[in-house]
């Protein structure tokens, strides 16, 4: 039965048209109008009419939607053909059960290669009801085959474990490594950033070091090395989920954090020693052992210490702590913790504890008692020094100083899923994780006595066999880092080098970046030193001045104007700052320095300043005398005798009462 097409929109009511109904429903409508009055007969012309209307609004849209005019204007009704939906549903419709097993197994086998980070929640369920499908399987064959059945079957799953294993040992990024030197002493934390882009190791000489993987090149080198916590012992760094904090655990009974650079931003308060109820205290009041930021919140994170307890502590400004939780051992008495950890989704809190109890708190309920206790889960007396959940969050797995590493399942946490025993260890920060996908777990061992290389060892966390064994150092592997985002294991070991090893196909960013670029040596300037030749008896003139004090030396320039750079002094009378020196108006100022190239005192006589140039004038007549050389008469000056009406002129044209009277 084909169906119409079903338009929502808006809808206009026109009483003048009767409804358009189907063929089919005609005949219904003539039974059902006998009884309820039915509606009129359309005449075949209002059909046409209709049908005309319909193919050219449908013509209409066409155009619109060739020319791109569909979303302009008036907004059309959207329409929907069901009898497509119908197809397309049936196109996507989910397969038989067994179809789609076989299918999904196709699609996880060819995808495989190409997973790197954690996998999903439901990846990891979908994972156990396969292999519960496959052991069903293999029962119900064992059962109903034969032995030769049976024989096949055998040796097709040891094909299918080498394989596996095989598939997984290519998993591990350690075709390439790269080193990084920390300091020479042993490295007891590591951390990094969860966008990929940073480091931090912490050792045991009391240094924190920032490696920055876009701005190191192939030396290696850290561009930070600094020491938070004066002279205590770096135990433990973690890097919040955001990555611009960092929470630093060090032998002291308080917990620090800095920012993303190294500067610090908060420290915990400190405990009282003298009161005994350690709920009522502010803080720790010993040593701290352990930490870990909160899987999603921001600004809280959790602490360990010797003191008995674990305490949650939330922001960065309220610097006490929310919660305390304390750790109890078998007869009701105190325990110390020595590893910490929230699950994935933060509803656990485990707590690895000296005693060889492993403790674990709901965090949805009141701390008082515990969810999960199991006592003697490791050796008593000796540290659970690592403690760390699956991605997935059903797995559990221990650290311990007693030379053993265990896998444990929450869902039944009565025994471990496994053992592995002869890993010696000899910190107490001997760690361990799990690689991104879940498939395998990475510890390391201490170097021990005859021996020359440390390994790093690789279990298989779903058939507990040994995958690989990388042998890294001739010293003690402490810390194990496999960075789920950039696919590249970090290992700190107990010389001070901090190994990595990452795949060329696999891995992402990282130290790839820094091996790639050369480094560059400073050019140093070359300076010649003098050597200085003291001379006591010399002249003033040949003595060198003597290397004496500094401050001798600055004195001595401070009170010469010229090296001293001294400014002009203030002036004493005037107007004006410094244009009153030369005059009261700045006209003066400028007459004076730039209309007269001479000062002209207002008392000087004019006559003098005349007859000053009357000497020059006449040895070198340049201006007045040339011009009436030629044409200029002979002067001719009287004398006061002449006037007086005296004699005539003498001999030697002198007065005549000067002559000398004839005898």
């Amino acid at each position: 039965m084909q169906r119409g097409k079903i338009s929502f929109g808006k809808i206009n009511l026109n009483l003048s048209k009767p409804v358009e109904k189907p063929a089919d429903a005609e005949n219904e409508s003539k039974t059902s109008s006998s009884s309820t009055g039915g509606f009129k007969k359309i005449d075949k012309q209002q059909m046409q009419k209709q049908i005309e209307d319909v193919t050219e609004d449908l013509e209409a849209q066409r155009l619109r939607e060739v020319m791109g005019l569909t979303g302009f204007g008036r907004k059309t009704a959207k329409v929907f053909d069901i009898n497509e939906q119908i197809a397309k549903a049936k196109e996507v419709a989910p397969l038989p059960k067994l179809q789609e097993d076989e299918k999904t197994n196709e699609e996880e086998n060819d995808d495989d290669d190409e997973v790197i980070g954690p996998l999903p929640s439901m990846a990891g369920v979908g994972e156990s009801e396969r292999s519960q499908q496959k052991s069903q399987n293999k029962t119900l064959k064992a059962k109903g085959g034969d032995e030769d059945d049976d024989d096949d079957d055998d040796d097709d799953d040891d094909d299918d474990e080498d394989n596996e294993e095989l598939h997984l040992e290519k998993k591990i990024p350690d075709s390439h490594e790269v080193q990084m030197q920390h300091s020479s002493k042993a490295i007891l934390a590591l951390a990094g950033d969860p966008a990929g882009a940073r480091l931090v190791s912490g050792s045991i000489d009391y240094e924190v070091s920032f490696w920055d993987f876009a701005g190191m090149d192939s030396s290696m080198r850290s561009f930070r090395t600094i020491q938070p916590c004066e002279n205590y012992p770096i135990r433990d760094l973690h890097y919040s989920i955001t990555g611009d904090m960092i929470l630093v655990i060090s032998g002291n009974s308080q917990a620090k954090i800095l920012d993303r650079d190294g500067f610090e931003k908060m420290e915990c308060v400190k405990g009282d020693l003298y009161i005994s109820d350690m709920s009522k205290t502010k803080g720790h009041t010993a040593q701290l052992t352990s930490g870990c930021w909160h899987p999603y919140t921001k600004e809280e994170f959790l602490t360990a210490a010797l003191d008995g307890t674990l305490r949650i502590w939330r922001g960065i400004k309220n610097k006490e702590q929310h919660t305390v939780i304390k750790t109890r051992a078998q007869g009701g008495l105190k325990t110390n913790a020595s590893s910490c950890a929230y699950n994935r989704d933060a509803t656990l809190i485990a707590a690895g504890c000296i005693d060889g109890s492993i403790q674990m708190w709901d965090t949805r309920k009141m701390y008082v008692n515990t969810t999960h206790c199991l006592r003697g889960a490791h050796q008593k007396g000796s540290e659970i020094s690592s403690i760390v959940f699956s991605y997935l969050g059903q797995q559990l797995a221990t650290r311990c100083n007693d030379e053993t590493l265990k896998l444990w399942d929450i869902r039944n946490f009565k025994q471990p899923l496994h053992t592995w025993s002869n890993l010696f260890s000899r910190y107490d920060t001997t760690d361990c994780c799990f690689s991104p996908d879940d498939k395998i777990l990475v510890t390391g061992e201490s170097l021990a006595k005859g021996e020359k290389e440390a390994n790093l060892h690789f279990y298989n966390s779903q058939t507990f066999e040994e995958i690989k064994r990388i042998p890294v150092t001739d010293s003690h592997i402490i810390k194990t880092l496999w960075h789920p985002k950039l696919n590249q294991l970090f290992v700190g070991c107990g010389n001070g080098i901090i190994k990595c090893y990452y795949d060329e196909y696999r891995s992402l960013r990282g130290a790839k970046l820094c091996a790639v670029k050369k480094y560059r040596k400073k050019r140093h300037m070359e300076v010649v030193g003098v050597s200085q030749i003291i001379t006591p008896h010399a002249l003033p003139m040949f003595r060198q001045e003597k290397s004496g004090s500094s401050r001798k030396k600055m004195e001595k320039d401070r009170l010469d104007p010229v090296k001293s750079r001294r400014p002009d002094l203030p002036i004493t009378s005037g107007q004006g700052g410094r244009v009153a020196s030369s005059g009261g108006t700045l006209s003066s100022y400028v007459i004076r320095n730039l209309g007269l190239s001479k000062r002209v005192d207002d008392d000087q006589d004019p006559r003098e300043a005349i007859l000053k140039y009357a000497k020059e004038a006449a040895e070198n007549p340049y201006w007045i005398a040339p011009a009436y050389k030629q044409t200029q008469p002979k002067p001719v000056f009287s004398t006061p005798l002449e006037g007086a009406g005296g004699g005539g002129e003498g001999d030697d044209n002198e007065p005549e009462n000067k002559k000398a009277k004839k005898e």
